[in-house]
């Protein structure tokens, strides 16, 4: 019975926030504007590889700016777009 209520462990969720900007063709420039910050704080989100420590509103936040600057082409950035759970591997 253990077995069946094991969840998998994950040992990492990666941010793949560069590779969504890359394929919805959205500028560090162009979310800088929608979310207020300067380019260089997003050049320095999408280096990071695990999923950075910026908190549940500031994930949403980026999330909202990219549908809003890519809905009409690619439609809504679930989260899922931007998170990915990695599992451990036995």
């Amino acid at each position: 019975m253990d077995a069946v209520l094991m969840q998998p462990e994950v040992s990492r969720v990666s941010w793949l926030l560069r590779q969504v900007m890359a394929h919805r063709k959205i500028t560090n420039k162009a979310l800088a504007e929608r979310l207020g910050k300067h380019p260089t704080t997003i050049a320095r989100l999408k280096a990071q590889d695990t999923l950075p420590e910026i908190g549940n509103a500031a994930i949403e936040e980026i999330r909202v700016a990219i549908t809003e600057l890519s809905k009409d082409r690619f439609g809504i950035c679930p989260l899922s777009e931007l998170l990915q759970l990695e599992e451990d591997q036995p």
